[in-house]
């Protein structure tokens, strides 16, 4: 689990607040009789730091332990260059402060709270000179933070004191917050030396914006002599001709190109607005970390996001207003500034830029389908309403489609979603996620897909929504039916079956209730059919089939949730859907590359339909 960055210290009762430690972030796995030792990216630390593994013995419980490995320099101060040279210093002091459980004698904590998990850590952890437990301070983040400074660590992490334990996931539930500014990045040449210097002069840095590596400054100070030297052995061995860089930047003294593979750690005073460090100074070269930890992470867009964590600007104070032409059309952006997301730090831009980024695969599933509006002008935290009825206030060129209200007995012109430019004009709306209908024109009688929604109680894990999602796939492959799965960016999983308009909605709705009525009689006691809230009982997953009904919405795939961690309806393989998976797992961070890694996975739920008939009849066999 991964934290977020943040700009502020802060008081919380709800929050615990741990010391930032500046060392190897590093997995113990005690569950089996071979300990396993290693680092983010899958580094084996058991012989680097042999002392610590050797102490692991000690240990009463099979665990598996979250920590982070400290080196200490001659005045007891965590140092981060101290550590990288163990090798050369086989008697560093160390540590491993352990700061999480995952795993107690054959149980997984990961779902238990932060602050249960800790208990549980703190009685089964044998603290020894070597492996040490890492305590907390409730509520009183602001007076933590000043200690921390006053001792002259790094920083500090807080955490919210009920959060699960979300692997490979920057959650918002744990933030750092950091004295000075440090950062990743990726190590793309170098220049000669001048004068009496050896090995190279500056390195030339580049950083991930919307996976795309920029140069990004460089930087020639913070190194020693026999740093010199041995960055440079190893630069020498990744050198090519080309430039990493699309757009290659000017410098001073000629260049050696290398592969962008080494990452280093720089501290710099500020980010400008070209996304430049603005007096970057060389901290160490970090072997624990990967390409794809900046690829994924964007870190820019975190600075970004914890500067916007300050005040909101209104409506007329916006300085961010811009008119753009897509489609032929022209569309006022207004307040792009104004933050959409507070705990994220996202912005009404962001949510642009976003769908903007993954335009060419969300439109197709929204073509032609009429839309609810689920707008929030004013973020997620704000007061949100649905519209149905664009009336008079659209532009002319937003397409349109009339539908008569069976409820009050009058059309009402639902919007339709088919190009860049409404896809921006809505979103500038405040629609954060998009809602089509089933059906698309000029049908609307006959849906394209049927929909199978597991709507999990508060009081279900995750887990149970994955062993119902597992189990309405076999009931689906016992009739020779595909279905196409994605999370809903919430708490569900939505299940899809093509339908083509080959049957009415009240022909689909019975179907899907046929099915969701088989994979509760092989999950009774954790499913349910009730759709009353009051009559529900606790800890049961709603099998709702009654999505099925004409006008009825879900939000789209690809489509960003209003919900803290700005998490993205995303489709998966089926092979994907196991335990350990989270619905937060993919966001406005990851999706775009996900996506472009993956393809459309939903692409055939707009393909050919299923035969009904078949599949009843094969149903009528299953017990």
């Amino acid at each position: 689990m991964l934290a977020k960055p943040s700009d502020k210290a802060f008081d919380d009762e709800d929050w615990v607040f741990e010391i930032k430690w500046d060392g190897y972030r590093a997995i113990a796995d005690l569950s089996k009789k071979e300990h396993l030792f290693y680092s983010r990216n899958g580094i084996s630390f058991l012989s680097r730091f042999d002392k610590i593994s050797k102490d692991f013995e000690n240990q009463k419980h099979k665990m598996i332990l979250d920590g982070e490995i400290v080196a200490y320099d001659e005045k007891g101060k965590p140092s981060f260059q101290m550590l990288q040279q163990i090798g050369d210093n086989p008697d560093l002091a160390l540590t491993y402060q352990v700061f999480d459980l995952l795993w107690l004698n054959g149980h997984s904590t990961e779902e238990l709270p932060l602050l249960q998990r800790k208990e549980l850590l703190k009685d089964a952890l044998v603290e020894t000179d070597l492996i040490k437990y890492c305590d907390h301070v409730p509520e009183n983040g602001i007076d933590f933070f000043d200690q921390m400074k006053k001792m002259n660590l790094e920083g500090m992490i807080a955490k919210k004191a009920n959060s699960i334990y979300a692997k490979n996931s920057r959650s918002t539930d744990w933030l750092k917050i950091k004295f000075t500014n440090t950062e990743e990045a990726v190590i793309c040449g170098f220049t000669e030396p001048k004068g009496s210097r050896t090995g190279f002069g500056a390195l030339i840095l580049g950083k991930y914006i919307d996976n795309k590596l920029i140069y990004a400054g460089h930087t020639g100070t913070g190194f020693n002599t026999e740093m010199l030297k041995e960055i440079h052995f190893k630069l020498t061995k990744i050198e090519q001709k080309e430039s990493p860089f699309e757009t290659i930047p000017k410098t001073n003294m000629p260049v050696t190109w290398v592969k962008p593979e080494l990452i280093c750690e720089v501290k710099f005073s500020q980010i400008t607005k070209d996304g430049m460090f603005r007096h970057p100074v060389f901290v160490a070269i970090r072997e624990d970390k990967t390409i794809e930890d900046l690829q994924t992470t964007t870190p820019q867009k975190s600075e970004k996001m914890a500067k916007k964590q300050t005040v909101k600007k209104s409506e007329s104070d916006s300085e961010t207003d811009k008119e753009i032409t897509l489609n032929r059309h022209k569309v006022k952006l207004t307040n792009q500034d104004k933050i959409y997301f507070p705990k994220d730090g996202i912005t009404k831009g962001d949510v642009v830029d976003y769908y903007q980024s993954v335009a060419k695969y969300i439109l197709p599933h929204l073509k032609n389908r009429p839309l609810s509006l689920n707008r929030f002008p004013n973020g997620i935290e704000g007061s949100g309403f649905y519209q149905k009825d664009a009336g008079d206030s659209f532009p002319d060129w937003i397409e349109t489609i009339k539908v008569h209200s069976d409820s009050t007995d009058k059309y009402i012109d639902y919007v339709i979603c088919n190009d860049k430019a409404t896809l921006t004009y809505l979103n500038n709306l405040g629609c954060i996620d998009l809602n089509p209908w089933n059906a698309s024109v000029p049908d609307l009688e006959n849906p394209d897909f049927l929909v199978l929604d597991l709507d999990p109680s508060k009081k279900n894990s995750f887990d149970d929504v994955i062993e119902t999602a597992l189990q309405v796939n076999e009931v689906l492959k016992s009739i020779k039916v595909k279905g196409y799965c994605k999370t809903s960016g919430s708490t569900g999983i939505h299940v899809y079956v093509p339908m083509k308009k080959q049957y009415d909605f009240d022909q689909v709705k019975d179907f899907a209730h046929i099915l969701m009525k088989k994979v509760h009689d092989q999950l009774p006691e954790l499913t349910t059919l009730e759709r009353s809230l009051k009559k529900r009982e606790d800890k049961k997953i709603y099998l709702d089939y009654l999505q099925n009904r004409s006008g009825q919405t879900l939000a789209s795939v690809y489509s960003i949730r209003p919900k803290e961690g700005v998490s993205v309806s995303m489709p998966l393989e089926w092979n994907e859907v196991e335990t350990g998976l989270k619905p937060t797992d993919y966001t406005i961070y990851n999706a775009l590359e996900r996506i472009k890694a993956k393809g459309d996975l939903f692409k055939p739920v707009l393909g050919k339909g299923i035969d009904m008939m078949k599949a009843l009849e094969l149903l009528e066999d299953i017990v």
